[in-house]
């Protein structure tokens, strides 16, 4: 025995920490977190025995001194729960900390006795000598308040000292002593800390060319000011606008993506570069830097927060192709390889190459870019094609931003395999485009909502664009305007941010040509006019729909969202929730809603903080009106008007 003893670790403990999250990685990559969001934690603890346990989470913001101390609550098979709010922008860092509690479990099982009758007093002093070696650790007043309680108890009765004992104020006194020692630690696990835009708000994509421009003539950041007005008023947070900067001429691609373009012409915004300049220049025919700042400070006078296209590409007229040749991809003839995606050729993009021999040269200038226009006031960054560049690459660059403008957001713009779009997420893109466009049916939804809500919600958060310049479903183009008000829906209130692209309000549906997602007379090659006023019904939808999610916290949240049984295989049904289940939203979508529906729910009303049995009341935040409901199973009808889905308050 005594070997055995010798043989014991230095810090040998009792008590077992593991399972902790939020972790990516085990540490390597940090979870993510935004200002005031509860973020969850949960760690498997515990230890032999039947000794009871003190859990805390403990966390700090790196910039600043000091820890401070989460209660979590124990629950079933060992797992302890609870929430992190973390206060500002930055690094954080958690870790899981926990105790034997020797003068907890005594008073348990001391109670336990006492409901049988039975008071051992034999076991009262050694209640005392734990209160007696816990005082050291107690600040001065505590201390000795209760030193001078144990003198007047000696020789007390039994009844007073099981008052004193048992009395809730010595115990939160004796856990407040054992939390002044240390105990066992997890490793630290770090937390990278964002603005809450970097997981909620509702985007808008437009091209500020195609406002007020005539059929050969650019709209101007001057025109297209007359249209944030409407934006603001729509309830949309974020506007982002593609590349801004001057179209290479050589190779331009002409209307619905012609291989050659006509005079006039505009091409691709995404062809970046010209002899009046490259990725910090501004496209004249849009106007000058001073109109570009006056559109930002309109849009921002108006609640709208503008989004840069960051598109690390140039065309072959870009002022790098003659200054930095080495930068750029070649064929083995010398020559500079396009962009090709087979069968399809761009020769008007030129793809750069990140592991070109003067690739730090290279990296230190697409950072430049960044910087360029956050002096000028932009703070987040649509980024095209992510993952087609080194992720070393977006590591040294997400790393940099963290250190020099930690508010700064990126989105992904990455439809590509799963395990990339992940990786790109841990390496540190704030939000990512997925595959929302394409789930359709009942199960796909849930499935992949149920992923990003659990699985992928420490890293990976997304963002539900309903359509783009270049993605128009099959579904849209068949489905008509109830297609596009259920499809809203369901981006506005599965996911905290969402975004649709210009004249999804117009139920823009035709595509280029057949089995092809490309508009036809897509704005990505010509200037394009509409007329906002067709856009009322839809319009009256989307600032519905942005009014409810400013009003419900429930729905800024990622991770709190449960499914609901629906016998309709056509109807999904789902609530979102906040921490304390003070603000719960239950939606209801019809997904085939070419005509009304009945569909019977049977709800999970744990999940609505609904007693068993109880009656509660939901509010329509849609068309108004409330209802009081009885029990878990109910009966919806489902309309076409103003949306094929029912948005419900539940009074808590």
């Amino acid at each position: 025995m005594a070997a055995a003893a010798n043989a014991l670790p230095r810090h040998f403990s009792r008590i077992v920490i593991n399972q902790v999250t939020p972790q990516v990685e085990g540490g390597r990559w940090a979870a993510k977190a935004t200002v005031g969001e509860q973020i969850p934690v949960r760690a498997c603890v515990f230890t032999d025995g039947h000794q009871q346990l003190r859990v805390v989470a403990r966390w700090r913001m790196l910039h600043r001194r000091g820890w401070t101390w989460t209660p979590l609550q124990g629950r079933i098979d060992d797992f302890w729960t609870g929430n992190l709010v973390f206060p500002e922008v930055g690094a954080a860092e958690f870790q899981i900390e926990a105790w034997r509690d020797a003068f907890g479990s005594w008073r348990s099982d001391y109670r336990r006795w006492l409901k049988v009758g039975v008071g051992p007093l034999e076991e009262l002093p050694s209640g005392l000598e734990m209160v007696r070696q816990g005082l050291e650790r107690l600040p001065s007043r505590e201390r000795e308040l209760i030193r001078r309680r144990l003198q007047d108890l000696q020789g007390a009765s039994q009844a007073r000292l099981e008052r004193f004992l048992l009395s809730p104020d010595l115990y939160r006194l004796m856990e407040r002593s054992l939390r002044a020692r240390p105990g066992l630690r997890s490793e630290a696990l770090p937390v990278w800390v964002e603005r809450t835009r970097a997981l909620y708000g509702a985007w808008y994509e437009m091209f500020p060319r195609s406002e007020g421009s005539r059929q050969r003539a650019s709209g101007t950041f001057v025109s297209a000011a007359k249209r944030l007005p409407a934006l603001a008023a729509m309830g949309f947070d974020v506007l982002y606008l593609p590349p801004i900067h001057p179209v290479g001429e050589t190779a331009r691609r002409g209307r619905n993506n012609a291989p050659r373009a006509e005079p006039g012409d505009p091409g691709s915004p995404w062809a970046i570069g010209s002899a009046r300049g490259g990725h910090t220049a501004v496209n004249p025919e849009l106007g000058d830097m001073d109109d570009f700042l006056a559109f930002q400070q309109q849009a921002r006078d108006l609640g709208l927060e503008l989004a840069l296209d960051y598109a690390l590409q140039c065309s072959p007229d870009h002022p790098w192709v003659k200054l930095h040749p080495n930068w750029f991809e070649h064929r083995p003839d010398g020559s500079i390889r396009t962009a090709e995606n087979p069968p399809k050729r761009y020769d008007d993009v030129l793809p750069l190459d990140f592991e070109c021999q003067d690739h730090a040269e290279l990296w230190q200038a697409c950072y430049e870019i960044l910087e360029f226009w956050i002096e000028r006031g932009v703070r987040i960054f649509r980024v095209d094609n992510p993952h087609t560049k080194p992720m070393l690459f977006w590591a040294w660059t997400i790393g940099r931003l963290r250190r020099e403008h930690p508010e700064v957001i990126l989105l992904a713009e990455a439809f590509t395999k799963p395990a990339l779009m992940e990786e790109l997420s841990k390496v540190g893109f704030s939000q990512s485009y997925t595959y929302f466009t394409w789930r359709t049916r009942k199960a796909e939804l849930t499935s992949y909502m149920t992923q990003l809500s659990n699985r992928s919600a420490d890293f990976l958060r997304p963002n539900f664009f309903t359509n783009t310049p270049d993605i128009l479903t099959a579904e849209l183009q068949a489905g008509g305007p109830p297609v596009f008000r259920e499809r809203l829906v369901l981006a506005a209130t599965l996911s905290p941010s969402y975004g649709i692209f210009s004249g999804f309000e117009l139920f823009e549906n035709q595509a280029r040509e057949p089995r092809s997602e490309e508009y036809l007379d897509s704005d990505k090659y010509q200037f394009r006019q509409r007329d906002w006023r067709q856009a009322g019904p839809m319009a009256d939808l989307i600032t519905e729909l942005n009014r409810i999610r400013r009003q419900h916290p429930a729905l800024h949240q990622l991770r709190r969202i449960r499914f609901h049984s629906v016998a309709d295989g056509r109807v999904i049904a789902f609530s979102k929730h906040t921490a304390d289940r003070s603000d719960v939203v239950l939606v209801i979508v019809n997904l085939d809603p070419g005509a009304p529906r009945s569909a019977r729910l049977t709800l999970s009303l744990s999940l609505l903080g609904i007693r068993p049995g109880a009656s509660f009341r939901v509010h329509d935040l849609l068309q108004g009106g409330t209802e009081v409901w009885n029990g878990r199973r109910q009966l919806v009808r489902l309309g076409a008007e103003p949306a094929p889905a029912l948005i419900y308050w539940v009074e808590p």
